[in-house]
Formats: structure tokens, C-alpha cells, sequence
């Protein structure tokens, strides 16, 4: 028992107090020649160095423990803290001090990782942030300035360059435009007007507005099988159209040509899982976490292709998760993508 490592600070001076009682008692027995002065002798000082080990102990335990409190918690106790602490509160055992560090330290572990993580995302989202403004803004300087050395007497080469000009623009405008968004999403500064409505509504008139872009690959959107059926919701009618938007249009853009794009709707208890599905090039399992990550993007050349800002599935999150929601992704290369949302059911 002696070498176990969990003994308190009880246990300790037992064991020490004996350590010194029984010699001292087996001396003055050989010396008074009587058992009767051995057996009080050990009594006495056995029980005496019991509560002086005892007391210092857990003076010095206890001092050592109020410092690491300090350490850990690093918070000033008041002066009523401190009168609960030391006279109304049972004392904490060496078990518990050793588990509640432990806990610290597994806390610690955890939140710098966490910070480190953060660190590499806070890197990468400067140097994307960096080169989705470079990229427009080196190319209106190209043509302005080819513009200037000349080629604004070329009435046909001046209207595209001024095209091209306008479009970059607009993607800087765009790009400002979600970047604000996002960061008023980030702070909580978004009002919800929720409302009834149906669903399948709201998806086909998404499905019309992207009828252009459908034309240019021969892609047709339909709804899944048995999920025709009217199916009101709960929320923010304008919010769920722009994730429906950027999500619909992600489909398009990255489906295959002549391919197809399918809406599912599932009734789960109270709650109401939209899915927008497509037949495509997917995204490799690696991808997969940090699809919603603001500019992350699975290929950066083909995805800068197709354009966009890289903020849309971002802003889709924190749109769904203000509304108390999750989103999901599942995919496969060569197989397509589906992203998945839930919202409420009718409100009564």
C-alpha cells in the first residue's frame, strides 16, 4: 500500500506517524522494561505526529493547490469567494485537484490546436482574399492602360476592352457585395422574416431564373420523384431563395452537359430536408470539410473559370445555421454532388 501513488494526505501521516511511533515506542519499552509505558508511549506519539504531519501537509498541499486554482482559472477571487472558499466549501482531494488539471490541460491542448488551425485558415483566407481582388483589378489596369497607349482609336478593340473592363467590375462589385454580406452573417447582423410557404414554389421559380444557364449546357431540373407534393416551410422566403440560388447554380455550373439536376424534398419529424442534387464532375472526399469555408475551392483554375466570388456556400451556411438549421454535402468524383439543408415545418 506504501507505494501506491493516490494516497492522501490522511493515509500519508498515518503511515508516518507510525514509521516514527513504533521505534520510539519499542525503545522506551526496552528501556522501562514494561509494555504498559511502550503501549501508551505509542498511542501518544503516534497520535501526536499524526495531526502535526497532518496539519502541515495540508497546509503545504492546499497552499500548492490554491496556486495552481490561480493558474488555471487566472480569475481574483473576492473577498466573499475567498471566506467560501476557505471555511464553507469541503476541500477538494489530491483526486480531484489531479482530475480538474488534467482537464485544464486537455482544454489547453484543445483550444491551441484550435488557435493553430485558425491561424493556417486566417493565412489562407488573406492570400485568397489578396488574389481575388488582384485578379480583376490587374486586369481593368491591363485594358485601361492599353486603352490609354492607343488602342481607343480602334473603335471595335476599344468596345471589348471596355467590356472585358465592365465584367472585372462587376466581379470586384460582387465580390465586395458578399464579403459585406458575410461579415454582417459572421456578426449575427442579419434579420430573419420568417413566413409559410411552399417549397416546391420557391425551387421552380430558382429553376426559371437559371433557365439561361441551363440552355448553355442542355441541363434539365426536375424534382425527384413523390416529391411533387406541396410541402410548406417555415422561413425567411427571400434568405432561402439566395441559398437555393447559389446552390442550383453551383449545380448547373458543374454538372455535365445534357445533365441533370434533381430536387428532393423528405418530411423528418418537424423539420423539412431540401436536397439539390447533380450528375457532374463531384468533389474528391479530401475537399469535402471545408466546402463551406469562405474562397476554399477544390480546383482554383477551373473553379475561377466558371466564376464567381467563392463566398456562396459560405453565405449558404450561415444563412441555414441562422436559422437555427444545418447544411450538408455529400459526393463522389464523376458520380455529382448533393447539398442538403433542413428548415422548419409549418408554423401554426
Amino acid at each position: 500500500m506504501l507505494l501506491r501513488k493516490d494516497l492522501s494526505p490522511a493515509q500519508i501521516s498515518a503511515f508516518t506517524a507510525a514509521a516514527i511511533a513504533l521505534p520510539v515506542a519499542a525503545g522506551i519499552g526496552l528501556l522501562q522494561q514494561s509494555w504498559t509505558a511502550a503501549g501508551i508511549s505509542l498511542v501518544l506519539v503516534w497520535v501526536g505526529s499524526y495531526f502535526i504531519f497532518r496539519i502541515a501537509l495540508e497546509r503545504f498541499i492546499y497552499r500548492k493547490i490554491k496556486l495552481i486554482y490561480k493558474f488555471i482559472h487566472q480569475k481574483k477571487a473576492t473577498k466573499r469567494e475567498e471566506f467560501y472558499y476557505q471555511n464553507l466549501l469541503p476541500p477538494k482531494t489530491i483526486d480531484e485537484v489531479r482530475q480538474e488539471v488534467e482537464e485544464w490541460g486537455e482544454k489547453q491542448s484543445k483550444e491551441i490546436a484550435l488557435l493553430r488551425q485558425n491561424e493556417v485558415f486566417r493565412k489562407e483566407f488573406l492570400q485568397n482574399l489578396a488574389h481575388e481582388f488582384k485578379t480583376p483589378v490587374f486586369a481593368i489596369q491591363g485594358y485601361v492602360e492599353t486603352l490609354l497607349n492607343g488602342a481607343i482609336d480602334n473603335r471595335e478593340t476599344a468596345i471589348r476592352f471596355l467590356k472585358k473592363t465592365a465584367s472585372n467590375t462587376e466581379r470586384l462589385s460582387n465580390l465586395m457585395k458578399d464579403l459585406d454580406e458575410i461579415s454582417k452573417l459572421e456578426r449575427g447582423d442579419i434579420s430573419l422574416h420568417k413566413s409559410n410557404f411552399v417549397i416546391q414554389d420557391l425551387i421552380r421559380e430558382v429553376f426559371e431564373a437559371l433557365n439561361f444557364l441551363k440552355a448553355s449546357k442542355n441541363i434539365t431540373t426536375q424534382f425527384k420523384k413523390g416529391c411533387e407534393t406541396h410541402t410548406v416551410v417555415y422561413a425567411d422566403r427571400e434568405k432561402i431563395r439566395q441559398v437555393l440560388a447559389n446552390v442550383i447554380e453551383n449545380a448547373i455550373k458543374y454538372g455535365k452537359v445534357n445533365g441533370q439536376v434533381t430536387a428532393s424534398i423528405y418530411k423528418t419529424d418537424d423539420r423539412i430536408l431540401i436536397e439539390i442534387g447533380d450528375d457532374g464532375i463531384g468533389i474528391e472526399e479530401e475537399h469535402l470539410p471545408r466546402i463551406f469555408e469562405r474562397f476554399y475551392r477544390t480546383d482554383n483554375a477551373r473553379s475561377r473559370e466558371k466564376g464567381g466570388t467563392g463566398l456562396g456556400l459560405s453565405i449558404c451556411k450561415h444563412i441555414i445555421e441562422a436559422h437555427g438549421q444545418t447544411i450538408h454535402v455529400r459526393s463522389a468524383p464523376e458520380v455529382g454532388t448533393t447539398v442538403g439543408f433542413t428548415l422548419s415545418s409549418r408554423k401554426q
